[in-house]
């Protein structure tokens, strides 16, 4: 966004050039979908040995940034951070335990098991004096959103609508690993039709988040850690939490509460959410037949994943602009290695058969709450 916003002379002109560019790409992502291609290429480029590496590489690719960017490299003194990180991840796993252990009190721990995480967490940070109280007491009770669409207005630019869907194209492959990642974890198969309404649901909330003037939306990775911790995965509570989240966006001091929370908490509670995503991948692949092809499917990509993570900064900077967007995205270089390497490998990995309960995730052994 950044870039084609200088790229077009900033100011108005560059914002009004990228909200058009981003409605055409909008558009297309819904096309996509309606058209019927997008689940005809997941079927066809997709299978489960090239889906499981797809997750375990999602995991692994947030990892680096749940540890080192939201805890160690977090404002503050690195020592504190570390220790509220470890008493947020502590809080959690306590609460996760108990929701396990003891039927009776599952719901209370296991499900709200990420909020006492975020309280417990915050507590500390505050009583280390690294929650800033003063961003809550400035902010009103009251706050209109600001609409930029409609001062900015919208221009149209070939240059920067082709720039633009290449980024979609990248997204849609990182929420496609996010789509596989909450199949795994509900232990429920996607459907054709929910193929095509994902995508189509992607491409309406990127259309709306553009005419209201701000950046694209897109399904992020840790809503599968999520669902996997709390065993909640009801469409309702997704509803639910999109209607508090626009209620927040009239409420000046909730909102500046939750952005006051300590990046050190939000990482405490991400490492383990990250680790559960990674062996939720890893699950997938240890209940397919698999031969010494699917090795390279699964290890390459994984390499590939860690060297874009540790690629220097400077070196990725001195790249073409689209090579810069692909190597900004672990997960995208994952996913079309695992799907290159498959095709050239020819493997034809399936499913074993299997005896288990669909209602129960195999790596958090908790129940599935809900998923219509």
């Amino acid at each position: 966004v950044a870039g084609v916003y200088l790229a077009n002379g900033a100011s108005h002109g560059g914002m009004a050039t990228v909200l058009g560019s981003l409605i055409v790409g909008a558009i297309l992502l819904i096309l996509l979908g309606l058209s019927g291609i997008y689940q005809k290429i997941i079927n066809t480029l997709v299978p489960a040995i090239v889906g499981g590496t797809i997750i375990t590489c999602v995991g692994l690719s947030l990892l680096p940034s749940a540890l080192k960017i939201l805890s160690f490299k977090a404002a503050g003194n690195i020592n504190q951070n570390i220790e509220i990180a470890a008493i947020t991840a502590f809080a959690m796993l306590v609460a996760i335990t108990i929701g396990l252990r003891v039927p009776q009190l599952q719901r209370l721990f296991k499900v709200s098991s990420i909020i006492i995480a975020l309280v417990v967490g915050t507590i500390a940070a505050s009583m280390m004096g690294q929650f800033d109280w003063s961003v809550v007491n400035d902010a009103s009770w009251i706050s209109l959103p600001q609409f930029t669409s409609l001062h900015y207005g919208i221009h149209f630019s070939l240059p920067a609508i082709l720039t633009f869907i290449v980024i979609y194209m990248v997204l849609t492959t990182e929420t496609t690993g996010t789509w596989f990642a909450m199949s795994a974890v509900v232990d429920e198969k996607i459907s054709k039709k929910q193929w095509n309404r994902g995508i189509i649901g992607e491409g309406l909330s990127c259309l709306f988040a553009a005419l209201l003037g701000t950046t694209p939306m897109t399904g992020y990775s840790t809503n599968a850690g999520v669902v996997s911790i709390t065993g909640v995965a009801s469409r309702r509570v997704f509803v639910s939490a999109g209607l508090w989240f626009i209620v927040l966006g009239f409420c000046g001091k909730l909102s500046a509460f939750l952005s006051a929370v300590p990046a050190a908490v939000i990482g405490g509670i991400f490492s383990i959410i990250c680790v559960i995503i990674m062996l939720n991948g890893l699950n997938v692949i240890r209940n397919l037949a698999t031969d010494e092809s699917t090795i390279y499917v699964l290890g390459i990509p994984i390499v590939l994943t860690m060297a874009v993570i540790l690629l220097p900064a400077k070196v990725v900077s001195e790249t073409p602009q689209i090579i810069q967007y692909l190597l900004g995205s672990p997960i995208t270089i994952a996913a079309l290695s695992a799907i290159i390497i498959n095709l050239v490998m020819g493997n034809k990995a399936t499913s074993k058969d299997r005896v288990e309960d669909p209602k129960v995730d195999s790596i958090t052994k908790g129940p599935v709450v809900e998923t219509k």
